[in-house]
């Protein structure tokens, strides 16, 4: 059993605590509060401060689920590995490069942590290459570096050949290219 590290449990009840407070009204008597977390086209509604606080907020609970989730199974060892003040600057600045990416790209509204998340998976896939993930339902072990790298050539080609799936795919490979590079830049690369 694995255990949840101190910035990700922080990320964690952030997520959630935003989410649903937004979900059942609690912040109601904040004006519009649900578009101070939602990140807005550059000519329509733009703020500089979504670039952050749109990665907090997730359009459903599902959403929500499988971004936290990500973070649970892979999040740990690199928190574990990195420390937990550079695990913390590797997600703020993927999910920050994600929205950024997102913005110059496509342009459109966005929301989640899923640019977060692929900094995370970048990073772990640098990290651990040759670690292998099992993908339920599918029973078989695959390195890291090729599941993940899947997962980012996936985003990279629906990016360029589809913009209209309702996902941020460039926010997802903007988010796994900064992982990616501070783990280089931080000299630490495959270590298992």
């Amino acid at each position: 059993m694995f255990q949840l590290t101190p910035v990700i449990k922080n990320i964690i009840i952030i997520n959630v605590l935003i989410y649903f407070s937004i979900q059942l009204n609690l912040l109601s008597m904040i004006p519009d509060v649900e578009e101070y977390f939602v990140l807005k086209p550059y000519n329509n509604g733009f703020k500089p401060y979504q670039i952050f606080t749109s990665m907090f907020m997730h359009g459903s609970p599902q959403h929500l689920l499988f971004n936290m989730l990500g973070l649970v199974f892979l999040g740990p060892n690199v928190e574990s590995s990195l420390g937990s003040k550079k695990f913390l600057n590797l997600y703020m600045l993927s999910g920050i490069a994600s929205g950024i990416a997102h913005l110059m790209l496509v342009n459109s509204s966005a929301v989640g942590a899923s640019g977060a998340i692929y900094g995370m998976l970048g990073a772990f896939a640098a990290m651990f290459p040759n670690l292998k993930l099992i993908v339920f339902p599918i029973p078989i072990p695959i390195k890291a570096i090729f599941l993940i790298g899947g997962y980012i050539a996936y985003d990279l080609f629906s990016g360029l050949t589809d913009r209209a799936t309702g996902i941020a795919h460039f926010a997802h490979v903007g988010g796994a290219v900064m992982g990616i590079a501070l783990i280089f830049y931080w000299g630490k690369q495959k270590q298992y």
